[in-house]
């Protein structure tokens, strides 16, 4: 997949994961995930960019597998947010969207580290 697509998907699912947030009620709970929503989501995304900038193959595995810990990560809050019934509003979407790209990245390092063999 194109660089330049995933870059662009990766910040839309900041940006998705971001605006479902915002609707998280002001609990201690709600307020737990929502800033750890926010960290991860953007750290994907913020991730992401910057192994597109490495060096070298090596540097790519290495800021993709931070990637895809954020993205893992990502998935965790999601569900999280899920089972304490929490805003349900395109969460199931997000879930799937969070999971698509956790696969992505994981099938990209496995190509590249196969490559590096």
């Amino acid at each position: 997949m194109n660089s330049e697509i995933l870059k662009n998907r990766t910040k839309k699912f900041a940006h998705q994961c971001v605006k479902y947030s915002l609707d998280l009620p002001s609990s201690v709970l709600g307020i737990h995930i929502k800033r750890q929503l926010t960290r991860c989501s953007t750290s994907v995304a913020a991730n992401y960019r910057a192994a597109c900038l490495s060096q070298t193959k090596r540097g790519f595995v290495s800021k993709l597998s931070i990637v895809i810990e954020e993205s893992d990560e990502c998935i965790f809050w999601l569900e999280f947010a899920l089972d304490e019934n929490l805003p349900n509003k395109n969460l199931d979407q997000l879930i799937k969207e969070a999971n698509e790209l956790t696969s992505i990245f994981i099938a990209s390092r496995k190509t590249i580290q196969k490559n590096l063999k």
